[in-house]
């Protein structure tokens, strides 16, 4: 929105020119008697009744002498000449002239002030070949205008007329062949147009006999028409109403979209009302309809606290059923919230909220054409957080009302509430000189979660939680809808309890190269139920029955590390390219012990028969809780792990021809760890987890490699009768076994690339360099313009750089997996997206992947954008999936004409 100009336009007048042996900036208070004095005061104008009067008053001195109609100090200056006429009481500026007065400046080649009818009129100047030069420029507060011809303004009145001027405000140009000005502000345009095209011959613009603009609310026209390249429409309008307030202030009429899907049918979106509550409440209310029985309902509030904090609270509420006829009928309701709240730092206190949540089938049946990157997201979360620190002690607190959902799987789990108290560490010891004793520290960690999650337990049949996890067996647990009729059991099911973890630690130098670490963590669990198990003859299972009351569990462990650096240099004395190749590696070994907390001497676990034959399992009575059990078994562990980075140091001629070194990584990354539990009967040894990560060509091309290796031999049987292989480990290592070094079970490597002519771009540099043009264009940065860079930044498809020529981004996935006694199972894809510019003003963009494995093309869009100076258009094609769908806009650049555009949309659904 933007304030439509104050325009004026003024009859001329006719003069006479004299010129002036001097050329001096002069400054007028009040005229004086003394006529020749290169400092004139004068009295007020209604004062001076005949010319060459008494400036001392006839009557007491000491009364005050009446205020005329100029109220404030007018200068002016002409370059060429100035002339005062004191017998018609005016004042002529020749050439280069300008004249200030107030919050005005009016620049041009002849300005004429007239002090009996305080007017001041302004025009150019013809000269000998019939060029006219020096056409006024008048400028009032923020606003310009470029008069054509000349203009009158009356101080007494405020009141001005203009012919034939050009003014821009904002994001638009208005132009006219007479305009008046009232004196609250309010112009009338003769013969007058608008345009947003800054060209000399503007490619479109609207044109109407008559307008009015009333400052501060609105301009409205009489019929008008639009002219495309200077031909019309066929078809014009009635009447006009554009919106004059600044900061898209005013309240109005959302227009909707139109458009057709294949489900819903042609559609009205987006039609309703824009509520400006105040500066700091906005809200837009509007619905949409479908011509096959559907409608919708929109809310969207923006609110802002100075100082305080600011946020966005939106509800989109979806309802569509089939008519009675359709073959494949659809009925759904569908609901999605969000919600973004954010403080400004202040105090020692902060709430935040960011809210994403609905209804598990929104985004499967409503198309989002302006969010590519949300029609295949699956998982939304959700956190609305408010932290305290306690200031002059050592305590905070925080609390969270955390949720996630997935999409795909319908699993909605809520956290309600997660509340954690915190003390930082604590130094008892600090003046001691003993440096283990000295530098040892303490502190205490309290958590209180309780979570509702619709993936509920089977009431019958118990499995080991333990073996579960060895053999790879899912949970056996159910999801259900998350809905009010299944709230009293998902109440029922809620998962809730408190830990307490005291962690106390104590760093120190050994033997001068390396750094140590002791510590012992303490660890208690809270929870107000647990289970009791027992052996079910007649179903030949393990059942449960919760037993309720305070339950607490706890437990330790205690450990030390040792880690150090050692460096290696290798320098080429005869290489004229390599100076040097560092390694750094950085070796880390630690000793675990945990002790056995799954005998009867805790309680925390059961010995409970599982079949027929007398076989017994330890089941702990807190399997599935919120934070755990107590670990099982005794660890008496050594872990090692080894950190690797290597550098080289390269030689580059400089543009002086100096010498100089730069660093680059061949290997950011090469980490090795793993692991060997003495305490343990069987497979002592873990496996050996690797990852690495480097990169190429100044950070455009990344990988990252990682997997792990499992030490231990795998005795493989088939099936005389079957045929069916299987496997299993045994304790046995690979080597002794002739099966080489081992297994890998998993290998991931992940390759990535961005490339372009001029170098690719981060977020933060996108949504920088777009603030930075924006204010540059004369904008001021406000919540809803902050709103809109955020969603241009967070969904690629919606960003183009039109001046980078093309642009190529890349991921190939690939992943290796093998259980023992299975066969391998590879996953590889490629995606890739960018876009290329076909000429000056066209580009082409794209996103779009492929699976190797199920040889389909992944999501995909194909776009056009094409610029069209004042106008722009985008076309974007998702050519196959569930949002199968082409969208087509053809709008004004202008962010107050978003809806004086050329829209077509159509969608299809593959349910």
């Amino acid at each position: 929105m933007i304030v439509f100009i104050v325009i004026w336009v003024i009859p001329q007048v006719s003069f006479s020119q004299i010129r002036s042996q001097t050329n001096v900036e002069q400054r007028i208070i009040v005229p004086d008697s003394i006529l020749n004095s290169p400092i004139l005061e004068l009295p007020p104008l209604d004062s001076l009744a005949i010319l060459g009067m008494d400036t001392i008053p006839r009557n007491d001195t000491t009364k005050t002498i009446p205020k005329g109609d100029i109220q404030t100090t007018i200068n002016y200056y002409g370059e060429d000449s100035i002339i005062t006429d004191f017998i018609s009481k005016k004042v002529f500026l020749h050439k280069a002239a300008w004249f200030e007065y107030g919050n005005i400046r009016l620049d041009a080649d002849l300005i004429i002030i007239d002090w009996e009818k305080s007017e001041l009129f302004a025009s150019g100047v013809t000269d000998s070949l019939g060029n006219i030069t020096g056409n006024p420029i008048f400028k009032e507060g923020v606003s310009t205008y470029e008069i054509r011809k000349e203009m009158r303004y009356n101080f007494k009145t405020q009141k001005a007329i203009i012919k034939d001027v050009v003014t821009e405000q904002q994001d638009g140009l208005l132009r006219g062949e007479t305009i008046k000005k009232d004196q609250d502000g309010s112009i009338f345009l003769d013969h007058g147009y608008y345009t947003t095209c800054n060209l000399a011959e503007p490619h479109w613009h609207i044109n109407a006999n008559k307008i009015k603009s009333i400052r501060g609310k609105q301009v409205v026209t009489g019929p008008f028409n639009f002219y495309f390249n200077d031909i019309p429409l066929p078809v014009g309008l009635p009447f006009g109403i554009i919106p004059d307030t600044p900061d898209e202030k005013a309240s109005g009429i959302v227009f909707p979209s139109y458009g057709q899907e294949q489900v819903r049918g042609f559609f009205l979106r987006n039609f309703g009302y824009y509520f400006a509550f105040n500066d700091y409440v906005h809200t837009r209310v509007t619905g949409d309809i479908f011509s096959n029985g559907g409608y919708g309902a929109k809310a969207s509030t923006i609110y802002k606290k100075r100082y305080r904090y600011n946020g966005g609270f939106n509800v989109d509420y979806q309802r569509f059923k089939s008519p009675e006829t359709e073959l494949n009928p659809v009925d759904y309701n569908t609901i999605w919230v969000n919600w973004q709240h954010t403080p400004e730092t202040r105090g020692n206190s902060r709430f935040s909220a960011s809210v994403n949540a609905g209804t598990t089938n929104y985004n499967n049946v409503v198309v989002n054409p302006n969010s590519f990157v949300n029609n295949v997201k699956s998982e939304f979360s959700s956190n609305v957080a408010y932290s305290k620190t306690f200031t002059g002690t050592p305590f905070s607190m925080s609390a969270n009302l955390r949720h996630s959902q997935n999409i795909q799987s319908d699993e909605v789990n809520l956290i309600l509430p997660d509340i954690a108290v915190n003390m930082n560490r604590q130094n008892p010891f600090q003046n001691v000189k003993f440096e283990p004793l000295k530098t040892l520290n303490i502190a205490w960690n309290f958590n209180l979660q309780n979570s509702i999650n619709n993936r509920v337990s089977n009431p019958f049949g118990v499995q080991n939680e333990v073996l579960q996890q060895e053999q790879g067996i899912s949970p056996d647990q159910n999801i259900i809808p998350f809905n009010l009729a299944n709230l009293p059991l998902l109440l029922a099911e809620a998962d809730n309890g408190a830990k307490n973890a005291i962690p106390i630690t104590s760093n120190f130098t050994l033997f001068k190269y390396f750094t140590g670490t002791a510590s012992l963590n303490y660890t208690e669990l809270w929870y107000t139920e647990r289970i009791n198990y027992f052996y079910n003859p007649r179903e030949n299972r393990v059942d449960k029955i919760n037993e309720n009351g305070f339950n607490r569990v706890y437990f330790y462990n205690t450990s030390f590390n040792m880690n150090t650096n050692v460096y290696g240099f290798y320098n080429f004395k005869k290489n004229k390219k390599i100076e040097a190749i560092r390694h750094h590696m950085q070796p880390s070994f630690g000793f675990n012990y945990n002790p056995d907390f799954s005998t009867s001497a805790f309680g925390f676990y059961q010995e409970v028969q599982v079949d027929e034959s007398g076989r017994t399992q330890r089941f702990s009575r807190h399997q599935g809780f919120i934070f755990g059990q107590a670990p099982l078994g005794e660890s008496r562990s050594l872990s090692i792990n080894i950190r690797n980075t290597v550098e080289a140091k390269i030689k580059q001629q400089s543009d002086s021809e100096e010498e100089t070194t730069k660093k680059i990584p061949l290997l950011q990354s090469l980490n090795l760890s793993t692991f060997y539990n003495f305490a343990a009967d069987s497979f002592n040894l873990s496996q050996i987890n690797f990852n690495t990560r480097t990169s190429f060509f100044e950070d455009k091309l990344s990988i990252n490699l990682s997997g792990n290796l499992d030490p231990y031999a795998e005795l493989i049987t088939i099936n005389p009768e079957t045929g069916v292989r299987s496997g299993r480990r045994i304790n046995k290592f690979a080597w002794q076994s002739g099966q080489g070094l081992g297994t890998f079970r998993s290998i991931q490597m992940n390759v990535n690339g961005s490339i372009n002519p001029r170098g690719g771009k981060s977020p933060g540099e996108m949504r920088e360099d777009m603030t930075n043009d924006f204010l540059q264009q004369g904008g001021q940065l406000n919540e809803f313009v902050e709103e809109e860079i955020t969603r241009i930044v967070n969904d690629p498809t919606q960003y183009i750089e039109w001046d980078v020529p093309w642009n190529l981004g890349f991921g190939f996935n690939i992943a290796y997996n093998r259980q023992p006694g299975r066969d391998s199972n590879i996953t590889s894809a490629i995606n890739f997206n960018g876009d290329v510019s076909l000429s000056e003003k066209w580009k082409i963009n794209f996103n779009a992947g492929y699976d190797f494995m199920t040889q389909q093309l992944t999501q995909s869009m194909i776009g056009i954008a094409r610029d069209l100076h004042c106008w722009q258009m985008n076309v974007s094609w998702i050519p196959f999936g569930r949002f199968t769908s082409y969208n087509l806009d053809i709008r004004v650049k202008s962010s107050i004409l978003q809806d004086l555009k050329v829209s077509r949309r159509r969608s299809f659904f593959d349910f």
